[in-house]
């Protein structure tokens, strides 16, 4: 194409330098409220040491309102929006993004929340595999009137690279395990409070007890597009979410608001602590070193 319109960024290869505004990035973090993901980009500012407050960074894609785009250093950090279709439309423009701005080497991280499956509140859970309501391994998607399946493994090196990380910040459990994910957040996700359901409680638990015996320690909803959409271009990708609830012993968060936010932060620094490590000096304006 003469020009590539990246609508939903509000961005373009005719109206941007993308390659002079983003052709340094290694890392891109996407998360699913633009707030969380602008707090996570200024919580970046302040950890990699980078001049300034962090408080005055400005949404790269305000010109729309769908998504939120914030640049810190090396970082992007990019909201996603809720559930399959919201992240895939962000993901074909961030992976055309990339591509256009020439970048390389680029680690890509689903940062969010989800619903605990036989864990802790609190726990953070690094994906493995991400499978779908079915406890499979794959993501189906029509394509031209044709079903479509694809792959929805992650980088095992990378999961197991973030798990070291977590010995950093050692103050929250973390694990590795399958995420599912799930169309929907009610009945998909076998809860019985939405305004519909169709089976009983006994029911629930039956299928969440099957999906824990499968290795699924966590619930969502974009992980296996995700996963698929990163493997299918040869990103580096991870997905890290801290559990909310343990979703066997009731539906309904109940944690207080503070705890919440703390809960909300334990990805963000266990990402921060991956990503310090391997940073050259130049994107740091002061020494950093972990104690």
């Amino acid at each position: 194409m003469e020009e590539d319109i990246l609508y939903h960024l509000d961005l373009g290869t005719r109206t941007h330098n993308l390659p002079a505004m983003f052709g340094d990035i290694k890392f891109v973090c996407v998360g699913g409220s633009p707030n969380r993901m602008k707090a996570f980009a200024q919580f970046m500012h302040k950890e990699l040491g980078l001049e300034g407050s962090g408080e005055d960074l400005a949404d790269i894609c305000a010109g729309t309102d769908r998504y939120a785009m914030y640049r810190t250093g090396p970082v992007l950090s990019i909201s996603h929006g809720m559930g399959i279709p919201s992240i895939s439309i962000m993901l074909h423009e961030l992976i055309k993004l990339l591509h256009h701005a020439k970048c390389r080497d680029v680690t890509i991280i689903r940062i969010g929340t989800s619903g605990g499956l036989g864990i802790e509140a609190g726990s953070v859970v690094i994906t493995d595999t991400a499978v779908d309501a079915s406890f499979q391994p794959r993501f189906e998607q029509v394509v031209l009137g044709d079903v479509v399946v694809r792959s929805t493994d992650l980088d095992r090196d990378l999961a197991e690279e973030l798990l070291a990380c977590s010995k950093e910040v050692p103050d929250f459990p973390t694990l590795i395990g399958h995420t599912m994910c799930t169309y929907d957040f009610y009945e998909g996700q076998g809860r019985l409070d939405g305004a519909l359901c169709s089976f009983s409680s006994e029911k629930k638990l039956e299928y969440l007890k099957r999906a824990h015996e499968a290795g699924v320690r966590n619930i969502e909803m974009e992980s296996t597009a995700f996963a698929a959409m990163c493997g299918l271009c040869g990103l580096k990708a991870a997905v890290v979410c801290v559990a909310l609830l343990d979703r066997l012993e009731g539906d309904q968060i109940r944690a207080p608001r503070e705890v919440l936010r703390e809960y909300q932060q334990r990805p963000q620094r266990l990402i921060a602590a991956f990503i310090r490590r391997p940073l050259p000096c130049d994107y740091m304006s002061v020494p950093l070193s972990f104690t």
